[in-house]
């Protein structure tokens, strides 16, 4: 009579059946493969895990101020400069009225019948209300006529020979300037002496000093 051989997961459970310390051992010798973790390591992971948390909520509070301090500087922004086309659209209505009362001599306004010299006078107040209303939007006009130039707010037309004055000085006002905050609007263009003596040393000084001194009080 033939007979069929075992598989081999019978042969294995035979064995395990048959000598039971056996299988405790595989089991024992499979926890020591695997690991076992002890309590020291556990604190350990769970201080890695903690410093990480704190570093990533760090991380987060930091940009979000970053956030909030961007957000605020864009609103100031634009409530300071938001106006700074319409302003600038009314710079020239400004200097059309500056012009339309150049046009009249001192000679013409002083000998100007009743309704001309009410309607100068009418020009003068737009002219006056309009630059008012302009400043209280932070709008402010530059007349730097005796200043030294500066390019960052001036515009040099022309330049005017006079060794008296010092050079780089402004002597003269073509159109005043504007600015809004502390943007140009538009530069004063204005005209420069030449050839004049150049600010001395000291003078830069003692000015410089005085300033320092101003700042401390």
């Amino acid at each position: 009579m033939t007979t069929h051989p075992k598989d081999d997961n019978d042969l294995n459970l035979e064995e395990a059946n048959a000598n039971p310390q056996v299988e405790d051992e595989n089991v024992a010798a499979e926890g020591e493969a695997e690991g076992e973790v002890s309590e020291e390591d556990v604190l350990l992971k769970l201080a890695r895990e903690n410093e990480d948390l704190k570093e990533q909520n760090l991380r987060l509070v930091a940009e979000m101020e970053n956030l909030r301090k961007r957000t605020q500087r864009e609103v100031a922004d634009a409530r300071t400069f938001g106006i700074a086309g319409f302003a600038r659209d009314m710079l020239t209505v400004s200097d059309n009225l500056q012009r339309a009362l150049g046009a009249i001599t001192p000679e013409q306004r002083e000998n100007a019948d009743p309704v001309l010299k009410s309607l100068v006078e009418g020009v003068e107040m737009t002219e006056r209300s309009m630059l008012s209303t302009l400043e209280r939007h932070g709008v402010k006009r530059l007349n730097p006529e005796g200043e030294r130039f500066d390019p960052n707010f001036h515009q040099a037309m022309f330049e005017v020979p006079n060794p008296d004055i010092a050079a780089n000085t402004v002597v003269q006002v073509v159109q005043p300037g504007y600015v809004i905050g502390e943007r140009v609007l538009r530069p004063a263009m204005v005209g420069v002496s030449k050839g004049g003596p150049k600010a001395s040393a000291e003078k830069q000084q003692a000015d410089a000093e005085q300033a320092s001194s101003g700042d401390a009080s």
